[in-house]
Order: structure tokens, then C-alpha cells, then sequence
């Protein structure tokens, strides 16, 4: 072959078009230059703080300002139009949908309100409008305890640092109402010098302690799944450890599975309330996610709480978290099928098939127990005496905290379908053997006929048979949400003016 130089010459177009084609790649090569300082410009001005911040700065909004993509992304927790089959982002008032839980919950306050919970920008409203946390005036206080705003708020690690878990504990829950006001958000999760991902629930860091574990070891991965840990867990308020405080402590003891912290509650003696129809000594459940995702296959994995729920996304060349907390079931592009590859519609129907066969039997628990309470209520009417029904009790306690373990853990039939479904299981076998032992103890009392089973097709009828007066119970609350809240929104907009320092 001749030499480039004697073929130019032969042909003096070549070198026009060699000349060409360096001219492109040169150009090609200065626009991807271009591009990348820019995008480099662009990531460098995003994460310039522009205002300066306490450490426990509690509005989302000032942080914003810092971190403008991650904050845009998380308003959009205030959207409630995604609907699921079951559930969603929509407030949905579960009493309607299944009057079932007025009866169960009879005597505690969640036969009052119970409504499916809407995203994280709605979480102060939602405690304030709540029947359950009663309607606080001059002359009465709320029946719940501080401890209730334990996990709604940044403002809670700011009470904290400055008064100490256990001081904040204390007293009821109205009496911080105007101090806890900005929605959770970026300092529950965040250290605001390094932003590294931070616990700043005491509970869950005493909770490893006494599993001789130090949260400090956990690795960034499985910090993106402990931070989701500081409330979506099972929690109860400790009254022995520091008295006539209810300390949030965390059931794990003897492990963390239904049997393990049934095993720990027993131990204590400790329930929540005894049952108005059945007097058994009750436990609720809370939202147990985290303890049965990690009996799941994603857990297994490594995949982490925010890996699919806050998937990672691009926006002008910048890669960060999505912080639109909310199901993968509306995110399935970015959450599902980074992993699996079949298509949308199939991903969504086999969530749907094992939620579907999951509360099939979940909702036959439901049916068992409502009639233990019910038959037991009559064991009782008939003349039972304690003897007769201690045994009882404690199953009628066992199965539905077994069901509330199952329907509580927001999720729990994909996070987790085959623990789940056997949760239940176990309920629904410990909810007949005590309705055999009910029906000997009625027959020995002279009954040998079905108890009948209530009326209670809708949440009206099942809050009447109860007893619960909810007009007043409504109309406390409204007088309380038209004058108090009102009262707690100006002392917390007074006080925190002027917290930002500009910087220079």
C-alpha cells in the first residue's frame, strides 16, 4: 500500500476530507468538553449551601434551599391521587371499608378513626384531625401522650437535643402542639453537615443496644433501610423503665418476629387496653414493615426500604434520590424494573395476586375473632368467672395480635407474602381452638346455641353496637381544630422567624 502523502497527492481531495473529518471530531469532542463542565458547573451550584442552619433546623423548606432537587421531589408527597388496588395516597377511612375493626378495636381509640395514612407532607394535619387523639380545651387534656409525636415531626429531634427523649416524653399530647408543627422531612433522616443518612430515634439505637448491637457498624446500605426502621416498626410505651414517663422502647428482646415480642409482651404483662366486649388484656400492633421485610427475599438480597420506595433518579445530568416517598406500584420504571424486566402489567398483577390471596384469609381472621369477642362477651353476661376464662383470653390476645402483626406491617403480603400468610395462619388456628374452649365454658353456663353475630355492615352500625358516641366525639374535635390549631400555627411561625443565617 502507498504511503497516505503519495496517495494525497494522487488524489487531493482525500486530504480535504481528512482535514473534514478532523475538523468533527475535534468540534465533537469540544461539546462533549462543554457538556461535561456544565453539567459539572451545574452539580457544583446545586449543592452550594446558600443559607447556613441549625443542625436541628426542622422546616424542609430552609433545607430546600441547600438541596433544591431533593426537596422539589419530596413535595410531591402532598399528592394523594395515586390509587392502588388496595390502599394508596388517597385518605381512605378504613373503618368503612371493613366495619370488622370498630368491634376489635372496641374500647381503644382506633374504633374512633382509623384512615390509611396519606404521604409524608400530610403528617402533622393527619394527627391534628384524628378522633383518636381526642380534642384537647382549656379545661381537659388529650388522652394520648406526647409520645404520640414521636415519629410526625423534625421537630422531635430538635425537642430532643433539647429537653431529652425522656422530658419530651412526658405529659399529654396536646401540650406541644404548638412546638410540633413542620411535617417529617429532611432533619429526621439527615446529619445537616455531611447530610449522611442519621438515626435520630433514640429507640431504635437503645433497641440494638440491648441486642448488644452498636447502629454505628451498619453500613450505608443497610442505613437506607434503618432510617425508614426509626418508625415503621413495632413500638410500645414503656411506663417501668422511667415511671410515669411512656417511653418508646422497641419490643425486641427475644427477637423480632410475631412469636418473639408476643413472648416479650407476656413476660411484662404489658397490653394496650382491655377489650370493652371480651376483657382480654390486649395488644396493637403498630406498623411492624421493617421487622417483616427482613423476612423477605429482598431484604435477603440487599435491596434496601429506599431502593424502592425513593429510587434513584437523573435530572440535567445530576443523579440523586427520589424523595417522592410513596409505593413502587406508581414508580414501577424506576423501582421494579431496574431488577425485573417483564412488563408493568405483570409486575402489578402479581403484587395484586399475593395481596389478593393474602387478605382472603386475613379477612377470615378477622371474622373468627370478632365472634370470640362476642361469644366472650356473653360467656361473661352468663356469669363466667376468671378461672373459667384466663385461657381464653389469651388466645383471643394472641390471634388478633397475630392479625393486627399481619395487617399492620403496611405492605407486609409483598414485602413478605410467605411470613405473612403464615402469621396468619398461626392466628387462624389459635382462634379456634379458643372458640372450642368458649363454646364448652357457654355450655357449662346453660347456653348450647350459637352466639348470634352482630349487625355491623357499616362502620355506623358497628360504632353504635360498641357504644361510642361519635357526634360529640366530631364536634369536640372540629371546635378543637377551628380555635386551638389555629392558636399553635401562630406561636410556631412567631418562633421561628429569623432562624436562617444568610450566608455571605
Amino acid at each position: 500500500m502507498k504511503p497516505i502523502r503519495e496517495q494525497i497527492q494522487e488524489k487531493p481531495w482525500l486530504g480535504w476530507a481528512l482535514f473534514i473529518l478532523t475538523v468533527v471530531v475535534v468540534f465533537l469532542l469540544g461539546l462533549l468538553a462543554s457538556s461535561v463542565m456544565e453539567r459539572r458547573a451545574e452539580a457544583v451550584f446545586a449543592y452550594t449551601p446558600k443559607v447556613k442552619h441549625a443542625p436541628t433546623e426542622p422546616r424542609n423548606e430552609v433545607w430546600g434551599q441547600n438541596f433544591p432537587k431533593e426537596y422539589q421531589s419530596y413535595i410531591k408527597t402532598k399528592d394523594t391521587t395515586f390509587a392502588s388496588k388496595y390502599n394508596g395516597s388517597a385518605m381512605i377511612d378504613m373503618l368503612e371499608v371493613d366495619p370488622r375493626l370498630v368491634v376489635l378495636w372496641a374500647g381503644y381509640g382506633f374504633a374512633k378513626d382509623y384512615n390509611q395514612g396519606r404521604g409524608h407532607m400530610h403528617a402533622i394535619d393527619d394527627i391534628q384531625r384524628t378522633l383518636r387523639t381526642g380534642a384537647p380545651s382549656a379545661d381537659s387534656k388529650s388522652p394520648m401522650p406526647n409520645t404520640c409525636w414521636t415519629c410526625k415531626s423534625p421537630d422531635v429531634p430538635r425537642l430532643m437535643a433539647e429537653m431529652g427523649p425522656a422530658e419530651f416524653y412526658k405529659g399529654s399530647w396536646d401540650e406541644k402542639g404548638a412546638e410540633v408543627m413542620n411535617n417529617i422531612g429532611c432533619a429526621d433522616c439527615h446529619d445537616s453537615e455531611t447530610m449522611n443518612l442519621k438515626i435520630t430515634r433514640p429507640a431504635l439505637v437503645e433497641a440494638f443496644e440491648r441486642t448488644g448491637k452498636d447502629i454505628n457498624d451498619a453500613s450505608h446500605q443497610e442505613m437506607r433501610s434503618l432510617v425508614c426502621a426509626q418508625c415503621h416498626v413495632e413500638y410500645y410505651f414503656n411506663k417501668k423503665t422511667h415511671p410515669g414517663v411512656p417511653y418508646l422502647t422497641l419490643p425486641w428482646d427475644k427477637g423480632m418476629s410475631v412469636e418473639a415480642m408476643e413472648e416479650y409482651y407476656d413476660n411484662i404483662e404489658f397490653s394496650d387496653w382491655t377489650h370493652q366486649l371480651s376483657r382480654a388484656p390486649m395488644l396493637k400492633a403498630q406498623h411492624p414493615g421493617y421487622e417483616v421485610y427482613l423476612t423477605g427475599v429482598h431484604a435477603k438480597r440487599g435491596v434496601s426500604c429506599a431502593d424502592c420506595h425513593m429510587p434513584y433518579k437523573s435530572e440535567g445530568g445530576i443523579k440523586f434520590t427520589d424523595h417522592h416517598i410513596q409505593s413502587p406500584l406508581n414508580n414501577v420504571a424506576n423501582s421494579c424494573q431496574v431488577c425485573h424486566r417483564e412488563e408493568t402489567t405483570s409486575l402489578v398483577a402479581d403484587v395484586y395476586e399475593r395481596q389478593d390471596r393474602i387478605i382472603e384469609n386475613r379477612d377470615k381472621l378477622e371474622e373468627l375473632i370478632v365472634h370470640m369477642h362476642v361469644e366472650a362477651k356473653k360467656a361473661w353476661d352468663l356469669g363466667a368467672n376468671e378461672a373459667q376464662m384466663k385461657d381464653i383470653l389469651m388466645d383471643i390476645r394472641h390471634a388478633q395480635w397475630r392479625w393486627d402483626y399481619a395487617a399492620a406491617s403496611h405492605g407486609g403480603s409483598f414485602h413478605s407474602p410467605v411470613e405473612t400468610s403464615r402469621v396468619i395462619a398461626t392466628g387462624i388456628t389459635v382462634a379456634q381452638e379458643g372458640r372450642i374452649k368458649l363454646a364448652r365454658v357457654l355450655a357449662d353456663l346453660g347456653h348450647n346455641e350459637p352466639v348470634p353475630y352482630p349487625d355491623i355492615t357499616t362502620k355506623a352500625k358497628a360504632q353504635a353496637y360498641i357504644g361510642l358516641p361519635m357526634k360529640k366525639l366530631k364536634d369536640e374535635k372540629k371546635e378543637f381544630l377551628n380555635t386551638i390549631v389555629p392558636k399553635w400555627k401562630e406561636e410556631a411561625k412567631n418562633r421561628e422567624a429569623g432562624y436562617i443565617t444568610s450566608m455571605k
